[in-house]
Order: C-alpha cells, then sequence, then structure tokens
C-alpha cells in the first residue's frame, strides 16, 4: 500500500507540476514583464532585461532570505494562478458541453435557445441532403451537388445527430446516448457508472487517458482567458491569448471525438458482460429487448412518499 501511494503520489505532483505549476510561474513572469514593458515599451526588451538587472541588485534581494522571499513569492503566485485556471477550466468545460443548459439561472436559456434551434434547422437541412445523396436514384449526389461522403461531412460539422446542445462538442456526447438510446434501447446515464466496474484494466486505462486529454485541451483555452486579461498592460499578449484558445479549441474537438468515440464502443463491446452479471438474460447479441431490461434493472426505483 505505501508503495502504492508512493507512486500515486509521484503521478499528482508530475501532473500539477506540467498542467498548473510550470504554466503558472511563466505566467507570473509574463505578468511581470507585461506590467513593466507597459504600453510605452511595447517590444524594448533592453528596456526589460535592465529593469531585471535593476531588481537584481536591489540590496534587499541580493541576499539568501531576500531570494528566498522571492522563490516563496513566485511559487505562491503560481499556485494562485494554477488554481485559477482550474476555476476557469472548470465553467468552460461546464458551458462547452452545456448538459444542463435548459436549467441554466437567469436569462441564459433564453440566450442559448435561439443557438441550438438554428443548428437544428441548419442540421435538418444538411441530413435531407444526405439522404438524397445516399438514394440510388441519385447516383450518389445530394441535390446541392455533393456526393455522400461530402454531404456527411457537412452535416457532421453541425452534429453527428440531431442537435441537443449550443456546441458541436455537446451535441458529440449526447450523441453517443442517442444512438445507444435507438439502437439499443440503452439508457447510458443509467448503464454506465456500472458498466465502469466491470470494465478491463486496460479500457479503463484508455478511456481515462482520452478524459485527461479532453481536460487539458480545455485547461489551454483556460490559460488563453488568463492571458488575455494582460492586455490590459501589454497589447501583444492578446496574441497569446488567441494562439492558445484556437489551439485549445482544435484539440477540445479532436479530443472529444475520441473520449465519445471509445465510450460508445467500450458500451458496445462490454455490456454484456454487466447484462451476465446482474442476471439480464443474454445470449451473445446486444438486442433492443437487452439494453430495455438492463437499464431497467440498474434504474433507481421511485422515492416512496412520506410515511405520513
Amino acid at each position: 500500500m505505501g508503495g502504492l501511494l508512493t507512486v500515486l503520489g509521484k503521478k499528482l505532483t508530475e501532473q500539477w507540476l506540467t498542467l498548473l505549476a510550470l504554466p503558472g510561474a511563466l505566467y507570473v513572469a509574463a505578468a511581470v514583464g507585461a506590467r513593466t514593458l507597459g504600453r510605452n515599451h511595447t517590444w524594448d526588451l533592453d528596456y526589460l532585461l535592465a529593469q531585471v538587472t535593476a531588481w537584481a541588485k536591489d540590496p534587499r534581494i541580493d541576499t539568501v532570505a531576500g531570494q528566498v522571499v522571492v522563490f516563496v513569492a513566485v511559487v505562491a503566485a503560481s499556485a494562485l494562478v494554477g488554481l485559477a485556471v482550474q476555476g476557469v477550466s472548470a465553467v468552460l468545460e461546464r458551458v462547452w458541453f452545456a448538459a444542463d443548459w435548459g436549467s441554466w439561472p437567469w436569462f441564459l436559456p433564453r440566450l442559448v435557445a435561439p443557438i441550438v434551434q438554428r443548428r437544428q434547422k441548419r442540421w435538418s437541412q444538411l441530413h435531407k441532403a444526405v439522404e438524397q445523396a445516399r438514394s440510388p436514384n441519385s447516383r450518389f449526389r445530394s441535390a446541392e451537388g455533393y456526393g455522400y461522403e461530402a454531404a456527411y461531412d457537412r452535416m457532421a460539422r453541425i452534429g453527428v445527430e440531431f442537435p441537443q446542445r449550443p456546441t458541436w462538442c455537446g451535441d458529440r456526447l449526447s450523441a453517443l446516448a442517442q444512438r445507444l438510446d435507438r439502437d439499443h434501447d440503452l439508457d447510458v446515464a443509467v448503464v454506465w457508472p456500472h458498466l465502469w466496474l466491470v470494465l478491463p484494466a486496460a479500457v479503463r486505462s484508455e478511456i481515462t487517458e482520452a478524459r485527461q486529454s479532453l481536460v487539458r485541451a480545455i485547461t489551454l483555452v483556460a490559460w488563453g482567458v488568463l492571458y488575455l486579461g494582460l492586455v490590459v498592460w501589454w497589447m501583444p499578449a492578446v496574441l497569446v491569448c488567441v494562439a492558445l484558445i484556437v489551439l485549445g479549441w482544435w484539440r477540445t474537438r479532436a479530443a472529444t471525438e475520441v473520449y465519445a468515440t471509445l465510450v460508445e464502443a467500450s458500451v458496445r463491446l462490454h455490456v454484456g458482460d454487466l447484462a451476465e452479471r446482474v442476471g439480464v438474460d443474454y445470449n451473445g447479441l446486444l438486442t433492443k429487448q437487452v439494453g430495455r431490461d438492463l437499464s431497467n434493472r440498474l434504474r433507481a426505483s421511485f422515492a416512496p412518499g412520506s410515511a405520513t
């Protein structure tokens, strides 16, 4: 047990250094540089070096105690920045995937609803084009002149299933639930926590890694949001902000696709093992009856009323 805790501690330390501490220290250095240069010395590196040299020669810093204080201050600032990034990342993930957008507070659902409706309307139009392209009489050409693959790709840019959320990433996760419900009458929200406990270790490792890649991609966008704050002192920080957000957005889409694909594949391949464990009749074929029976077996019963 002690060896296991040691290994876990090392992994957590490595992740903290990689995701938060080192980027946090870089952000602190960037903030100091941006504040020093300001708007009057935007690209004057000589001015920045001169200021850093002057600080290094300060008698209050040119001592062991002073250097320890500076080191502790940098570490503390890096940790605070890391915590801020975690908070921003959590908010971004909830907004980005928008699983519960209908219950968001205040006027937010009214703002999101038109976006969802526009996406649904556009998807329906593109879905008709896909149906036309796959028709035997169309010779694999849609009414707009696109072949089946091109027409499907255009539709998939909106969503692979009928849109339910305001973003592509949110709809990609929602799509796996729609597919499993349509194909197998399987409620993935009910089945997944139980299935996770019986999945092979290799499968869980792959899914965990995909989930961590998704978190890292969203964290990259969160860093871009924080760098936007440096624009108040140093205008070129907007370039760093845009670069991080664009790269994070692209990586988030890719990571969402991988994660959703792995989850859906693991459900289709291993849900039979779960069915056998809970006593659902399963003969090797995941039919709608099996999916329906398994969902009903694992679904919690309705809460009884008050005894009084």
